[in-house]
């Protein structure tokens, strides 16, 4: 077989936040390599680089994935939601509002993770109790917080809904 017809470069076209996107990457590349790097959009951490810690979460194609196990050419054709693309102009997503007024962030690290984390948890369950919302927050680690902020944070989003 020749090798001539492979290539370690593809092109890929995503919507992320909005907004579309053509791109050749590297087939190696990740797509939280590929948010940051190459689309600017650094609000997107790589902290274990093995799914563990989830700051790298992002929403794509309504679920939330850990972008540091997938290559950017899995990504091609998908609809990406990344923390960047919560807020409305300067206006913060009340889930960025309510972990600024709980005090749900310290060094911020983990937080974009965990609001898409949560993000994705009042999507598919707008009034989740307090188990539920650990239960939904579990695939995220902060070393700072000790979680009990966050959990208020996500339950007064839920509260403010329900309203």
């Amino acid at each position: 077989m020749d090798d001539s017809q492979f290539t370690d470069r593809q092109t890929i076209h995503v919507r992320v936040n909005g907004q579309d996107y053509e791109n050749e990457v590297e087939v190696r590349r990740l797509l939280a390599d590929f948010l940051r790097h190459d689309l600017g959009l650094t609000a997107t951490h790589l902290g274990c680089e093995h799914g563990v810690c989830g700051a790298c979460t992002i929403m794509m194609d309504g679920e939330s994935i850990r972008s540091c196990l997938l290559f950017a050419v899995q990504a091609d054709g998908a609809e990406i939601l990344t923390v960047e693309g919560l807020a409305k102009g300067d206006e913060m997503h009340p889930l960025q509002q309510a972990f600024w007024d709980k005090h749900a962030l310290q060094c911020g690290f983990c937080t974009s993770g965990f609001l898409m984390s949560a993000y994705d948890l009042l999507q598919k369950n707008p009034h989740p109790t307090q188990d539920e919302i650990r239960h939904g927050l579990s695939g995220n680690l902060c070393r700072c917080t000790g979680y009990a902020n966050i959990i208020k944070a996500v339950q007064a989003v839920a509260e403010q809904s329900q309203s």
